[in-house]
């Protein structure tokens, strides 16, 4: 078994793609300790006074799609109000 966990803020404009690039980052740990990537649990601070739901959704979007497409199941996560954001994935494999 490997465990990996990876967050970071923004690293693209567009929010559907950061998620997708949160996850890929994510999984490739796995992958690079030898691993295949199963479960996921999403890891999210987030501006709640003043970040847009509709980013957040976004977010989740991009990720949630990534991680189905590498056959990763989401199990959950937690999430923390923050006044940067960021976002990633603990993946076991």
């Amino acid at each position: 078994m490997v465990q990996t966990v990876d967050f970071f803020t923004p690293v693209v404009d567009d929010p559907e793609e950061y998620g997708a690039i949160a996850a890929a980052n994510a999984v490739s740990d796995v992958y690079a300790m030898g691993g295949v990537p199963r479960t996921a649990l999403s890891v999210l601070c987030f501006p709640a006074e003043t970040g847009d739901p509709a980013v957040l959704r976004a977010i989740l979007r991009g990720g949630a799609e990534t991680l189905k497409e590498a056959g990763v199941l989401i199990l959950g996560g937690h999430s923390v109000r923050d006044a940067e954001m960021k976002f990633g994935y603990a993946i076991t494999g």
